[in-house]
């Protein structure tokens, strides 16, 4: 069991993001139990590193946690913020070609990043992992991203798994290269090919 403790960077890279709003000493708790039940389940024979096996088990974990103890209410300012945010994402989207950053975000809204960066956090639903595809077809029905659902359902369980932890769980490339167990100039190449895969295929 000891041989657990060495994957504490995994678990804050997961737990911090929400020490805000919960207890980081009983979102630890909860994340070890994560991290003891993959314990349980993991097999040498899977064609998987153990810390991409247990990056799941331990984040719904610490979701199920979230969602039975989320008792906080959202103020309408912080709730009026977000959509005029999620507004402006789709012009400055289509300025830069890419998805705006939360800074640029505020920069364009002139409101306090810290603010904007709460407006984000505490109107979030928390949601599994697993049900996340079909949640962003849910709130956002377009054929665009029912195309985008069946490229990223092509793709391989470790692509998977490093778009989701960039674009889902917004985990840096250092924090990615350490749930997947490579280098973070690996992180980087492999997203730059996923990315430009998806935009390939998507636009022929």
């Amino acid at each position: 069991m000891e041989e657990l403790l060495d994957y504490n960077r995994l678990i804050y890279s997961i737990i911090n993001k929400y020490s805000k709003r919960f207890d980081k000493e009983d979102l630890y708790q909860v994340a070890m139990l994560g991290l003891m039940d993959a314990y349980s389940h993991y097999q040498e024979s899977y064609d998987t590193k153990f810390s991409s096996f247990a990056y799941y088990y331990i984040i719904g974990e610490v979701n199920k946690y979230i969602r039975e103890n989320n008792s906080i209410k959202v103020s309408k300012s912080l709730i009026d913020l977000k959509r005029k945010a999620l507004q402006v994402k789709e012009v400055l989207a289509q300025k830069l070609g890419r998805e705006p950053s939360i800074e640029e975000l505020s920069i364009y809204l002139d409101v306090d990043y810290d603010s904007l960066s709460n407006a984000f956090i505490a109107t979030d639903e928390v949601e599994c992992i697993d049900n996340v595809l079909d949640y962003k077809i849910y709130d956002n029905t377009s054929c665009e991203v029912m195309d985008l659902k069946n490229e990223l359902e092509k793709l391989s369980e470790e692509e998977r798994k490093l778009i989701l932890a960039r674009y889902y769980d917004n985990c840096t490339q250092k924090e990615v290269s350490s749930i997947l167990g490579i280098s973070q100039v690996q992180v980087s190449r492999n997203e730059a090919k996923i990315l430009q895969k998806l935009k390939t295929h998507l636009v022929a």
